[in-house]
């Protein structure tokens, strides 16, 4: 399959939800709303959402049954970029080729745009929720809500910023990957996954299969990053040829948990391979 096609068809698809998620840039108050707006169009490759939708293809949904679901995904991860860009934190002055939301708007409307995108996740999927199963979305709803809390994303980001590159070993900055990048890409999985209607062993199939791809697209961003050495990065503790293989690694175990699905799974395999092997 063209990868990068089916990226481009379900992206646009994402796209068309989120415009419908998010107040129009000329509803008051117009800073916070255009601030909300400024990263989130034109946005990245919305893997995250893309993986949501062809996590529930896979089990033979219907792609609006998980569209709603894989645009709180995205609007989750666009608050986490705005609010890691901070001068408080990463202290990023670009994002996906534009300034970033601090810096096009001040500290303080970015920090409200990233807190009311995170609120906006969870509004949109509970407001598109009728004709779901109720178990379904309660579930989804869990998922996401705890891939972005302390224990995960925001835990990892704690990390991050308190990481020591001096005796930092290989397993402990995988486990921050772990929460900080692949988190977020484990609940869109299992998310979707659940509004599809998968079952209890698909869902633990789904599981694996996103904390390792989880990890593995981190490294291979490590690997594409690996001039400017970033203060968390797998190459702080092993080289550049161990670590592509620790990424291929983990990548073939991701491929391996989807072994008992059929066809359908292909598009979820293909972007398994695209995440971790871009730019080679």
């Amino acid at each position: 399959m063209d990868v990068q096609a089916y990226l481009a068809e379900r992206g646009s698809w994402v796209e068309r939800q989120l415009d419908a998620s998010v107040p129009a840039a000329s509803e008051p108050p117009q800073a916070l709303h255009a601030a909300m707006r400024h990263l989130l169009f034109p946005g990245g490759k919305r893997l995250r959402p893309v993986l949501a939708l062809a996590a529930g293809e896979a089990v033979g949904a219907p792609s609006e049954r998980v569209l709603a679901f894989a645009g709180a995904v995205e609007l989750v991860h666009t608050y986490s970029l705005i609010h890691d860009d901070l001068p408080c934190m990463d202290d990023d002055a670009e994002r996906r080729g534009r300034p970033s939301v601090h810096v096009a708007f001040g500290q303080a409307t970015a920090v409200l745009a990233g807190d009311a995108l995170l609120a906006a996740a969870f509004e949109t999927l509970a407001s598109d929720a009728a004709g779901l199963p109720a178990d379904a979305v309660l579930a989804a709803l869990r998922e996401l809500a705890a891939a972005a809390g302390s224990r995960n994303l925001v835990g990892g980001q704690v990390d991050d910023l308190a990481f020591e590159p001096a005796g930092a070993d290989a397993p402990y900055i995988e486990s921050i990957h772990a929460r900080k990048t692949g988190a977020l890409i484990t609940a869109a999985v299992v998310g979707g996954g659940r509004l599809g209607g998968a079952d209890a062993g698909t869902l633990a199939g789904f599981r694996r299969f996103g904390e390792a791809l989880g990890v593995a697209f981190q490294i291979r961003d490590d690997l594409l990053d690996a001039a400017e050495q970033g203060r968390c990065s797998l190459l702080r503790a092993v080289d550049p040829v161990r670590a592509e293989a620790r990424a291929d690694e983990l990548l073939e175990h991701a491929l391996r948990t989807l072994e008992a699905l059929d066809e359908r799974a292909e598009p979820l395999r293909e972007l398994a391979r695209y995440a971790v092997r871009r730019d080679r």
